[in-house]
């Protein structure tokens, strides 16, 4: 290591500290019933919960950045991917990245390969809870869900919302902050609240 700084030097040695934690946390997901492609990255401990006869899978080199310092911009939390009922698919294609992001699965979604998804952003193709008689709420992940599904080589940004039924295309851009209930098309942005759609 010529000509690093004490701090580089600390710095990396926890870099490597941290990435060696990731055997633990990629060992705990595969227990899990977690389907781990090669070459996943766990920085730090994701939150991961796989429902009975559901299927959460990471493809070859997916990234997850968990930590704090994982991300240039800060990781407020861990990712949490979670299936929720039986049948449900959550598939992370391949180089796929996520910090401190939430995608929750009643049904399905599939996130395509080279899709980077940033800190803060929340993927869930379902309600959570439907109303039920005068003022009660059932908690029902799949009687209202709808799949989503976003493309290959595509950017959420930071503290984005895709909700339930949205196709995002190939190439498309998500904007930080954004809340989107629609479709975007390939190549397409979607900004603000609710989303407007730009073409390129």
């Amino acid at each position: 290591m010529p000509n690093l700084s004490l701090t580089q030097r600390i710095g990396l040695l926890i870099s490597h500290l941290r990435n060696a934690g990731s055997l633990l946390w990629k060992w705990e997901a595969s227990i899990k019933g977690v389907t781990l492609g090669r070459q996943i990255t766990f920085a730090g401990r994701p939150i991961i919960s796989v429902a009975r006869d559901s299927s959460l899978i990471l493809r070859d080199r997916v990234s997850l950045n968990n930590s704090l310092r994982s991300n240039p911009v800060g990781c407020f939390q861990p990712c949490i991917l979670r299936t929720l009922a039986q049948g449900a698919i959550l598939e992370l294609g391949e180089r796929t990245g996520l910090s401190g992001a939430v995608v929750v699965a009643g049904k399905e979604i599939r996130i395509g390969e080279g899709t980077q998804v940033g800190a803060g952003a929340m993927i869930i193709d379902n309600d959570f809870h439907a109303p039920v008689g005068e003022w009660d709420w059932s908690y029902d992940t799949t009687t209202h869900a709808k799949p989503i599904r976003i493309g290959r080589g595509c950017f959420i940004g930071a503290r984005a919302i895709i909700l339930k039924g949205v196709t995002i295309g190939d190439r498309a851009i998500v904007g930080a902050g954004a809340v989107v209930a629609k479709d975007v098309p390939p190549g397409h942005r979607a900004v603000g609240n609710p989303a407007r759609i730009i073409p390129p």
